[in-house]
């Protein structure tokens, strides 16, 4: 069985349907997705109706949860604009949604991390810069030793031989030292964005192009391919524009962000 893996649509259908497209040529039996799939300026009504119609596996990511339980007037600008799309049968199906999920016996989905729905897994930042994390962090991560903010309480990771998790927007395939497969499929619709939390910082992949991964075992073992799709950008950049988000139109454009 070949799984395909997306995350962090934020609502950029066009894209999603270009991955699409390419899973099935490259014959993907399931897809899963992990999340943040509507926040943005973009079509985040279309391509809730979109998923929904699919019936694929779907996480809550951080934006889905926010989508919930955040007073409008409290949201930030991507979050606000979906909220004020959604409609009630959209807002039942993301209730429905996991937070995480037990695949399979072999995979576990999860959004951030296996135990938070926010920090980051396989990225580490120091001061305002990113860096790949280091052994003993995604150890640390893995065990739920990284604070409480955005806890999803106790889960256990460790028997999973494959992890995916989503949320950095960056591509990775990385083996723990645990021996456990972590896959970040990377974004398939925003390929750079500037955050504050926990302190300003930038997520770029330098690269305009949507984003997913695959999983394939074969006698036991597992297989992770990372995949870069081309689709027509400047059309959801445009969009952005229109709607008066020039940092969404840079980001969609370049693969690039800038600090705000």
């Amino acid at each position: 069985m070949r799984i395909a893996i997306v995350s962090d649509i934020h609502g950029n259908l066009p894209a999603l349907q270009a991955v699409v497209a390419h899973m099935r040529r490259y014959g993907v039996d399931q897809v899963v997705n992990l999340g943040d799939s509507l926040s943005g300026p973009l079509l985040p009504r279309e391509t809730a109706e979109y998923l929904m119609e699919q019936g694929w596996p779907t996480l809550a990511g951080n934006h889905e949860r926010q989508l919930l339980t955040q007073a409008p007037e409290r949201m930030g600008l991507s979050d606000r604009y979906a909220y004020e799309l959604l409609t009630p049968t959209v807002r039942d199906w993301l209730r429905s949604l996991p937070s995480t999920l037990q695949w399979s016996p072999d995979v576990l989905l999860c959004h951030g991390t296996p135990h938070s729905d926010v920090h980051y897994f396989l990225e580490t930042l120091d001061g305002n810069a990113l860096r790949l994390a280091s052994a003993e962090e995604i150890t640390q991560r893995l065990e739920g030793r990284q604070g409480p903010l955005g806890q999803l309480g106790p889960l256990d990771a460790a028997s999973s031989p494959v992890i995916a998790c989503g949320h950095t927007h960056v591509p990775r395939v990385v083996r723990a030292a645990s021996g456990q497969l972590l896959v970040n499929p990377g974004s398939v619709g925003m390929p750079a964005y500037d955050d504050d939390v926990p302190v300003p910082h930038v997520v770029e992949t330098g690269s305009p192009d949507a984003r997913y991964a695959t999983l394939e075992c074969h006698a036991g073992q597992w297989f992770a391919s990372l995949h870069t799709v081309p689709y027509d950008y400047h059309a959801m950049a445009d969009l952005a524009r229109s709607r008066g988000r020039l940092d969404w139109e840079y980001n969609l454009r370049t693969g690039y962000a800038v600090l705000p």
